[in-house]
C-alpha cells in the first residue's frame, strides 16, 4: 500500500493550484487542528463512509466505487491505528488528510468524495459522534462507580458519623446515609448524560455550509449508516448548534465533576488529624519532599480541582459564542476545549473506583465524635410524641440533661424515606436499571 510519507507542503483543501499563502500565515489558520484531529479521525472515517453511502444511492457514485471508498477508507483505519500512517503537520486538517490519502489510493475516484459535502457538516458529524461515543463510555463508568457506592453503602449500614451543617457537628448519620449522597447525585447526573446522549442522536451530514446543496442526498440513509436515530433538518439550525451542543455537554460534565469535587472535600477533611475519620492506603496518597512524617492525598485534591478545567473549557466555549449566525472561523477553537474537558472527566471518574476501594473507616473514631448534644433533636420530638408541641419541645431539650437518647437510638428512629434507617437503596437501584436499560 502506498502509504503518504512526511513529505512536501500543507495538504489543504481550498486552494487548487494556488499554494503562496506565507508558511506563518498557514499554520496560524491550522492552529492545533491537526493534533486534535487525532482524537477525532476515526468518527471522520466513519462520517466519510456514511456519505460515500448516501452518494452512491442517489447516483453519484457506483456501487463498484463505493466498494473501492468502503476498502480505501478500511485500509486508512487500520495503518492509522498502526501508526503507519501519522495525522500530521503535512495536512491542515483530519479532513484533507483522509481526502489526500483517498486520491492516494484511488486516483481520480478520490476526488469524488467530497460531493454535496462542506467541512462544516463533516465536523459537526464526527464531533456528534466524537460526543455521543465519549458520553456513552462515560455513562458506563459513572454507572460502575454508583454500583460501587451501593456496595459500600450496604456495608455500612451500621458505620455510624456525625452530620454537619456550616462544618459544626449537627445530628447523628452513617457512613451509607453519607456514600448515598454521592450515589444519587450521580444518578442525577447520569440522566443528565442520558438526556445529552439523545439530543446528539441526530445527523449533521448533509446541511454543507449551512444552506442545503443542489442534490438530493440520502440524508436519512446516511444518518442509518452512522447509527443516528433522526437527521437534524434545518442547515440554519444545524451550523449554529456548532459549539452550542459542546457547551452543553461541558456544562453535563461540570455538574459531574461538581458532585466529585465535593465528594472530594469531605474527604480531604476527614482524612485531618482534626477530623480522624477516614483514612487512604498509600495506594492512593503521596509523601513529602521534605517532610517525612506527611502522607497527602494528592489524588483527592487533583480530583477536586479537575472541575477547574472543565469550567475553564465552559467559559473557552461560551464567550466563542458571541457570533452571527452561521459558520464562522471562530468556531475552530471550540475543539480543543471540547477534547481536553471531556478527557478530565473521563480521567476522574476512571480513577474513582480504586479511590473508593483504597478508603478506611476509622469507625471507633467516628463513633466517639457523636457528642450527647447531637440527639437534642431527638429528645424534642420525642417529646412532640408525649403531645407537646414542636416548639415547645424545642426550648426544653436546650435544657434537658435527663432524656438520654443514644446514637443508636437516633439512627434506628431515622425511618422517613432516605434516613438511616430508610435507605430507599432499592429504589435507587430500579432508578439506575431504567437508566442504564
Amino acid at each position: 500500500m502506498n502509504v503518504h510519507k512526511n513529505k512536501g507542503p500543507t495538504n489543504v483543501l481550498w486552494s487548487g493550484d494556488q499554494q503562496s499563502m506565507p508558511p506563518e500565515v498557514m499554520a496560524f489558520l491550522a492552529g492545533e487542528d491537526v493534533r486534535l484531529d487525532r482524537a477525532l479521525f476515526v468518527y471522520d472515517i466513519q462520517g466519510t463512509r456514511a456519505h460515500l453511502i448516501g452518494l452512491a444511492e442517489i447516483g453519484i457514485i457506483s456501487d463498484a466505487e463505493l466498494n473501492q471508498f468502503k476498502q480505501a477508507l478500511e485500509d486508512l483505519q487500520q495503518v492509522y491505528a498502526s501508526g503507519e500512517f501519522v495525522l500530521d503537520q503535512r495536512f491542515e486538517d483530519g479532513h484533507s488528510a483522509i481526502e489526500f490519502f483517498l486520491t492516494e489510493q484511488l486516483g481520480a475516484l478520490g476526488k469524488k468524495a467530497h460531493t454535496g459535502r462542506s467541512r462544516n457538516d463533516q465536523v459537526l458529524t464526527c464531533l456528534r459522534l466524537f460526543m455521543q461515543d465519549q458520553l456513552d463510555e462515560l455513562s458506563d463508568q459513572v454507572s460502575g462507580v454508583i454500583e460501587q457506592l451501593f456496595s459500600m453503602a450496604e456495608a455500612n449500614q451500621n458505620t455510624l458519623m456525625p452530620g454537619y451543617t456550616h462544618l459544626q457537628r449537627a445530628m447523628p448519620n452513617t457512613v451509607a446515609v453519607w456514600l448515598l449522597g454521592l450515589a444519587e447525585s450521580l444518578l442525577d447526573d447520569l440522566e443528565h448524560l442520558n438526556g445529552l446522549k439523545k439530543l446528539l442522536n441526530s445527523s449533521p451530514l448533509g446541511t454543507a455550509a449551512g444552506f442545503g446543496v443542489p442534490l438530493p442526498l440520502a440524508r436519512e440513509t446516511s444518518a442509518a449508516a452512522m447509527g443516528f436515530a433522526r437527521v437534524q433538518i434545518n442547515p440554519v439550525s444545524t451550523q449554529n448548534s456548532r459549539g452550542k451542543y459542546e457547551l452543553m455537554v461541558l456544562h453535563g460534565l461540570s455538574y459531574l465533576l461538581t458532585d466529585v469535587r465535593r465528594f472530594a472535600w469531605d474527604l480531604s477533611l476527614y482524612m485531618t488529624s482534626e477530623f480522624d475519620f477516614v483514612g487512604l492506603q498509600s495506594s492512593h496518597t503521596t509523601g513529602s519532599s521534605i517532610m517525612p512524617n506527611k502522607n497527602n492525598p494528592d489524588v483527592v485534591e487533583l480530583m477536586r480541582a479537575s472541575v477547574a478545567v472543565v469550567d475553564g473549557a465552559v467559559a473557552q466555549v461560551q464567550s466563542l459564542l458571541s457570533l452571527p449566525g452561521g459558520y464562522q472561523r471562530d468556531l475552530q477553537l471550540s475543539k480543543e476545549p471540547l477534547i481536553k474537558g471531556m478527557q478530565a472527566t473521563r480521567e476522574v471518574i476512571g480513577l474513582l473506583p480504586g479511590l473508593l476501594g483504597a478508603v478506611v473507616f476509622k469507625k471507633d473514631h467516628m463513633r466517639t465524635a457523636i457528642s450527647p448534644e447531637m440527639m437534642a433533636t431527638d429528645q424534642a420530638l420525642h417529646k412532640v410524641g408525649q403531645g407537646q408541641s414542636f416548639r415547645e419541645a424545642y426550648l426544653d431539650s436546650k435544657q434537658d440533661h435527663e432524656l438520654v437518647i443514644t446514637p443508636e437510638d437516633s439512627i434506628k428512629s431515622r425511618v422517613s424515606l432516605g434516613g438511616a434507617a430508610n435507605l430507599g437503596l432499592e429504589l435507587m437501584k430500579s432508578r439506575l436499571e431504567k437508566l442504564t436499560a
